[in-house]
């Protein structure tokens, strides 16, 4: 795909990853969109990019339809969905929490469903686009106190297999992305420090896989890769 005028949608786009990903199409000459909750931070990083700012929640479905109509309004169509809206919930098993549980599986789980079952007919009427799904390593194998995150992360991987195997006869392309460690806000909001280190993952590292994955002619395509640190120790 060429990304020069290529419409994106990427969720979770105000920060982390999914602003490395805005600011990486951007630069490439995509038309980009963004996605988030908190107005405040989408419209300043929207305005620091000169791209455009969509508030909604991926886990409302009402706000779901309104973003992706809004985007296809805007731009005239749609050629790329990066699902990245997600975070974490860590606890052991004995103590999960019911509430918390039902709610990070509402945002990673639920709200890529949403995001992709309402992009996917644009995708299959013009026989073309690319769907982008930001999991984890963590959805490759689980851990302590994992329960939650890895869970909606590995369901995550099942979906996208199956979207894929949907979407193929449309000419339309899946990818399933796997990040290990990068240093975003992720576990700040958490409330534990993440040591900063020149060793680890940056959002340009996996924006620029994924960029690079995009720009593969049409014709082939990346189903599934991983991102790690060469030696983060």
């Amino acid at each position: 795909m060429n990304l020069q005028n290529a419409r994106a949608l990427i969720t979770g786009g105000s920060e982390g990853i999914g602003l490395g990903i805005a600011m990486a199409m951007q630069a490439k000459g995509a038309k980009v969109a963004i996605m988030g909750r908190n107005e405040k931070k989408l419209d300043k990083a929207a305005k620091e990019l000169g791209v455009l700012a969509l508030q909604g929640d991926v886990s409302q479905e009402a706000d779901v339809k309104r973003v992706v109509a809004s985007c296809i309004e805007a731009f005239g169509g749609i050629d790329i969905l990066v699902n990245n809206a997600g975070y974490g919930y860590f606890a052991p098993l004995t103590e999960l929490d019911t509430a918390e549980f039902e709610k990070l599986f509402a945002t990673n789980v639920m709200g890529a469903m949403f995001m992709a079952r309402e992009v996917a007919p644009h995708f299959i009427a013009q026989k073309s686009g690319h769907l982008m799904n930001i999991s984890s390593t963590s959805g490759l194998g689980g851990g302590k106190n994992s329960t939650a995150y890895s869970g909606s992360k590995f369901a995550l991987r099942g979906m996208t297999e199956c979207w894929r195997a949907e979407l193929r006869p449309h000419n339309v392309r899946v990818t399933l992305v796997n990040p290990s460690e990068v240093q975003t806000p992720f576990f700040s909001k958490l409330g534990h420090e993440q040591v900063r280190s020149e060793k680890k993952l940056r959002p340009s590292e996996i924006a620029d896989a994924i960029t690079g994955v995009l720009e593969i002619d049409d014709r082939g395509f990346i189903p599934e890769f991983s991102v790690f640190a060469t030696n983060p120790f």
